[in-house]
């Protein structure tokens, strides 16, 4: 029974990590406003965020006590919280060799960790089978077929978090010319080895309030739209493998109160795609990236969207669909989203999809595992005229854009996009702040689509009037001096138990690797690693699913395996098959 107590729901959304999601598009405004108490100039960040900020007032922003979120030693503190970067892809029967629909998902999610991310979990029914992968305490299967459909999401980058600031004085906000009252919460947290610690919490209608509302102050009141609501959604997702046809899946997906794209496929010969979430009603001409006054009322939420205005498609004219975290806005009535990752995987799809016919499984399992990066030929147009006659001028000159693990020429690559940030951003943000951004959180990997955005641009106010083939010769001069490896010896995971990871002694298995890892950020087969709040980690594809509907099979593989006992053969059984390509089939 869903008949559950809004404190339950909200125990179900941290559990799921749902609330890490909407927090990693809140994380990037939180950057920006840091930009501006630092003294960013607004033509720089309106340029960065594509004009997102608008006309904020700059000094009302810096009186905002923000919360820390940068070790103080580097100035200003960012907090990046985890994001989902996935790929999924619906081809219609009439690209397909057996005329049915062929359907694939690969989330990309931390991969270095275990037990892996996914439970791999098989229902078989009297009348119905279901097959995927779900999450410890999740009932329903995120990703997965059954007889009739199959199914899986991406992360779609929706704004789903808003920012308010508040005036605070004697414990009390600011609202419509009236001083009120906060509701306030008290947390205890009981400690194994210490005296349980209580911690307070100031309210309103905005969230929770980000500091002590007895000092006096502006602050920040921050909600996330799916923060008062969480069943209808778990009651939809576990619908979905009950669902007779994409038409109602698309309209289960709808419902469902946390972000995504939902991307699927039925034996009917149909493909959709719907987008998910509350996406809020904002007052006219805001876009919910930069705090507004709490204390006027025409500032608050006035509701949100219906399902059916947000992107979606169903049996396009092209044949395809393709979800892969970049800009779907032109698919809806509504723009929700404001900070999506770049296109390049997306666009990496669609060639390989208009690339030939007859599609089938064979052709899917390979798109997987393609690391061909359509945003170092853009990066390259401007390089390779610049490089020397060396060698590693000569690497980088004939290398063939592919991130495989042996490859010198992506490792080269990678060290002249690294000097390009840090000179072009580090000397507007501060070398030590742009490095630490860069290798201590996600923030680059996530959003990297503004940043080479200014990067490629043939002039910028971020060159601070350097022409850029001036500047990237400087990039290159500094990357391409020192030893040339591959890009596997810089590239590489060790996969980690989530409790023990480090701690026992490596003979005795809880750890495995290290392993090269294929891929950058910007490839369909993602391979991203970096360190984030102290501890590695990284996106990748965490499970593969494909199907082709004119059959009950599957093939599927998964970065681990489906037992957390480190001495069970199914501890990480499949890890194997995940590196090599080796797809496991089912038939029901």
């Amino acid at each position: 029974d869903f008949n559950w107590k809004p404190e339950d729901s909200m125990m179900v959304v941290k559990m799921t990590g749902f609330i890490s999601l909407a927090q990693s598009q809140g994380n990037i405004e939180r950057l920006f406003l840091q930009m501006v108490q630092n003294g960013v100039s607004k033509d720089l960040l309106n340029e960065l965020f594509q004009g997102l900020p608008g006309d904020y007032d700059e000094d009302l922003i810096r009186k905002i006590k923000l919360e820390g979120i940068i070790p103080d030693a580097v100035k200003w503190n960012v907090g990046a919280a985890p994001m989902m970067a996935s790929n999924n892809w619906m081809i219609a029967g009439s690209r397909t060799a057996s005329g049915k629909p062929v359907f694939a998902n690969d989330p990309h999610l931390e991969i270095n960790r275990l037990p892996a991310v996914w439970y791999e979990a098989s229902a078989v029914l009297p009348d119905n089978y279901v097959h995927g992968a779900t999450l410890p305490g999740v009932p329903s299967f995120p990703i997965g077929r059954s007889k009739h459909m199959a199914w899986g999401a991406t992360y779609s980058c929706m704004d789903a978090m808003d920012s308010w600031m508040e005036k605070v004085e004697n414990g009390k906000y600011l609202k419509d010319g009236e001083w009120r009252d906060f509701q306030i919460r008290e947390e205890v947290i009981e400690r194994k080895k210490g005296k349980p610690v209580t911690v307070k919490f100031y309210e309103n209608e905005h969230g929770a309030l980000e500091g002590d509302a007895t000092q006096d102050g502006i602050y920040l009141t921050t909600k996330w739209s799916g923060g008062d609501s969480i069943v209808q959604g778990i009651k939809a997702g576990l619908s979905l493998a009950t669902a007779q046809s994409v038409e109602e899946g698309m309209a289960l997906a709808g419902k469902i109160e946390s972000s995504f794209c939902w991307g699927m496929a039925d034996t009917q010969g149909n493909i959709g795609f719907q987008m998910s979430g509350l996406m809020p009603q904002r007052r006219a001409g805001q876009s919910g990236f930069s705090p507004l006054e709490g204390w006027d009322s025409s500032n608050d939420w006035q509701g949100f969207h219906e399902p059916e205005d947000l992107p979606r498609s169903y049996n396009p004219e092209c044949g395809y669909i393709i979800t892969a975290n970049h800009d779907l806005n032109s698919f809806g009535n509504v723009a929700p989203l404001n900070m999506p990752m770049g296109d390049y995987r997306a666009k990496r799809i669609e060639q390989l999809i208009e690339g030939q016919d007859g599609h089938d499984i064979r052709h899917s399992q390979a798109f997987h595992f393609d690391v061909h990066s359509r945003q170092a030929e853009m990066f390259m147009e401007i390089i390779r005229p610049l490089l020397p006659d060396s060698p590693s001028g000569e690497i980088l000159k004939n290398w063939d854009l592919k991130y495989d693990t042996d490859s010198k020429g992506a490792y080269l690559f990678e060290k002249i996009y690294h000097e390009l940030y840090a000179i072009v951003f580090g000397t507007n943000l501060g070398e030590t702040v742009t490095d630490f951004i860069q290798t201590e959180t996600g923030f680059f990997h996530a959003f990297f689509r503004n940043f080479d955005a200014v990067l490629l641009s043939g002039k910028s106010l971020w060159f601070k009037g350097e022409n850029r083939d001036d500047i990237y010769k400087k990039a290159i001069k500094k990357a391409l001096d020192g030893t040339i490896k591959t890009w596997g010896e810089v590239n590489h995971i060790t996969l980690t138990h989530i409790l023990l990871g480090g701690k026992l002694p490596k003979f005795l298995g809880f750890d495995k690797g290290p392993f090269p890892l294929a891929g950058n950020m910007a490839t369909v087969h993602q391979g991203q690693t970096f360190r984030s709040t102290g501890r590695n980690t990284s996106f990748a594809p965490s499970f593969r699913i494909v199907s082709d509907l004119s059959e009950d099979k599957l093939y599927t593989n998964l970065v681990g395996g489906v037992s957390d006992r480190r001495f069970s053969k199914l501890y990480n059984n499949d890890f194997e098959n995940w590196k090599t390509g080796k797809y496991k089939g089912f038939e029901y």
